[in-house]
């Protein structure tokens, strides 16, 4: 039971330290391999990784087919690079832990 309980908060904990933030991506140099999530005008998010960018386009590598993509800019709404969060992460800790304690109180009240 405390294997689960503990792999459970564990996976949790992980999950949110990642967002994404959103930039001007004609202006912003990207590095090459950075994690991006490109939003199209025809609100469709396609997530995966950058291989080049020029003035016309960008190419990324997408995670959901696993085939490199050619997005014009003409087709993009904006472009959001993934970033590591303390913020989150650290928020997520405390809440993690008082969700386990409330729950293992609750538990040892219905059992006891």
């Amino acid at each position: 039971m405390k294997n689960i309980i503990f792999l459970l908060s564990f996976s949790i904990l992980f999950q949110s330290c990642y967002s994404y933030k959103k930039i001007d991506y004609k202006q912003n140099e990207i590095k090459k391999s950075k994690k991006i999530k490109v939003i199209k005008l025809d609100k469709t998010n396609i997530e995966g990784q950058l291989v080049s960018i020029n003035e016309n386009e960008i190419l990324m590598f997408s995670y959901n087919n696993g085939q490199i993509l050619t997005i014009p800019n003409a087709e993009i709404e904006s472009v959001k690079i993934r970033g590591f969060s303390l913020l989150k992460t650290f928020g997520l800790i405390p809440s993690v832990l008082l969700t386990g304690f409330a729950t293992l109180l609750i538990l040892y009240a219905l059992f006891a």
